[in-house]
C-alpha cells in the first residue's frame, strides 16, 4: 500500500493523482456494492464475524453511510460504478432489482444493476429488469451456492447472451470454495452460450490461469480486478508470474473493479497494485477506464487538467 494513504484526504489524493497522471476522465469501477442497507447490515455483520465464506479477519474499510458512500466515490472521481447485489435464497432477487432500480434512478453514475437466482419466474423478472434498463447483472455463484447450469437460468443465460448484458459472476473459488465455483461450471455454460458477456470477477481467483484460458477462448469473456494482486489476497491466492503475459494478451478485456465499500484496505490500494505490474501506462488506462467506458457504451468527457 503507498505509505503515504494514512487519512481519507490522502486517500482521495492519490487515487485523483493516479487518473490524472494517466490523461483519464476519471474511473470507472465495475466491482462496487450498494444494496438495501438491511440487507447491507447482514453483509457487514457476516465480514466481522470472519464466516466460512470469509475465513479471515476482513475490516470493512468504508464502514459509512449510503449517501457518504456514493461521495466517496465521486471524490475518488469515479464516473460509473455499480451497486452490486445478490440473493442468497429464492424469493430474494426482484425485490433486489427494484431497490436497484430506484437507486439507480437517484444515483448519477450508477450503473442500473441487477441479479437473479435460480427459481421459478427467473426468466420472467430478469425480462423485466432489462426492459427498465438494467446494464449489468450480478451473479455469485459463491454466496448463492447454486449451479450457474441449472435448467431454472436457461432463460436468464439466453435473455442475457441475446441482449448482450455483462453479467459480473463470483465463480472462482475464493476466498473459500463454494459448491458450484471453479473454472468447470463456468466452461460448460460458456459451451451452452458462447456469446454470454461474462465478467469473471476477481480475475477468478484462487484459479487466475484457468479463468485467462476460458477468456482468450471465449471473446466475449471479461475479467475484473477485484481484490486482485492486493497485498490481501497475495498473502492467500498470490497471482501466478508466469500468467503476468496473458493480462497484457487480454489488455482490452480487463476491468477495473475494487469491491467498494467492502474492503480491507484504502481504495488507492487496487491502484497501486495494478501499477505494480509493470504494465505500462496503456494497460492502465484500458483497465481503469476505456474498456468499461466501450463494453457499457459511456459517452467519452474530456479528460480534467
Amino acid at each position: 500500500m503507498p505509505d503515504e494513504i494514512l487519512t481519507a484526504d490522502d486517500d482521495i489524493r492519490y487515487v485523483n493523482a493516479f487518473w490524472r497522471r494517466l490523461g483519464l476522465p476519471g474511473l470507472i469501477d465495475v466491482h462496487t456494492h450498494f444494496m438495501p442497507e438491511r440487507v447491507l447490515t447482514k453483509v457487514w455483520a457476516y465480514f466481522d464475524s470472519a464466516g466460512p465464506l470469509v475465513g479471515r479477519a476482513w475490516p470493512i474499510a468504508y464502514r459509512l453511510p449510503e449517501d457518504d458512500r456514493v461521495e466517496r466515490l465521486r471524490a475518488f472521481g469515479v464516473r460509473a460504478f455499480t451497486s452490486m447485489l445478490y440473493p442468497h435464497k429464492p424469493g430474494m432477487a426482484e425485490w433486489l432489482n427494484d431497490w436497484a432500480a430506484d437507486f439507480a434512478a437517484r444515483v448519477p453514475g450508477c450503473l442500473h444493476t441487477a441479479t437473479f437466482f435460480p427459481e421459478p419466474g427467473a426468466g420472467r423478472y430478469v425480462a423485466r429488469a432489462i426492459e427498465r434498463g438494467a446494464r449489468v447483472f450480478k451473479a455469485h455463484l459463491q454466496v448463492g451456492a447454486y449451479d450457474p447450469n441449472d435448467p431454472l437460468l436457461d432463460d436468464v443465460w439466453g435473455l442475457l447472451e441475446d441482449h448482450g448484458i455483462p453479467v459480473v459472476t463470483h465463480c472462482g473459488s475464493g476466498p473459500a470454495p463454494g459448491p458450484h465455483t471453479g473454472p468447470e461450471p463456468i466452461a460448460a455454460l460458456l459451451s451452452r452460450h458462447p456469446r454470454l458477456p461474462l465478467v469473471i470477477a476477481h480475475m477468478g481467483t484462487p484459479e487466475y490461469a484457468e479463468f485467462l484460458a476460458l477468456a482468450l477462448r471465449h471473446p466475449a469473456v471479461c475479467l475484473d480486478t477485484t481484490m486482485a494482486f492486493t497485498g490481501f489476497t497475495e498473502e492467500t491466492a498470490p497471482f501466478p508470474l508466469e500468467a503476468v503475459p496473458l493480462l497484457l494478451e487480454l489488455q482490452d478485456r480487463v476491468l477495473l473493479g475494487t469491491d467498494f465499500p467492502n474492503i480491507p484496505y484504502p481504495y488507492a490500494e487496487a491502484l497501486s497494485a495494478l501499477a505494480g505490474l509493470d504494465l505500462g501506462d496503456g494497460w492502465l488506462r484500458a483497465v481503469c477506464h476505456d474498456n468499461a467506458a466501450r463494453v457499457f457504451g459511456l459517452q467519452p468527457v474530456t479528460p480534467e487538467t
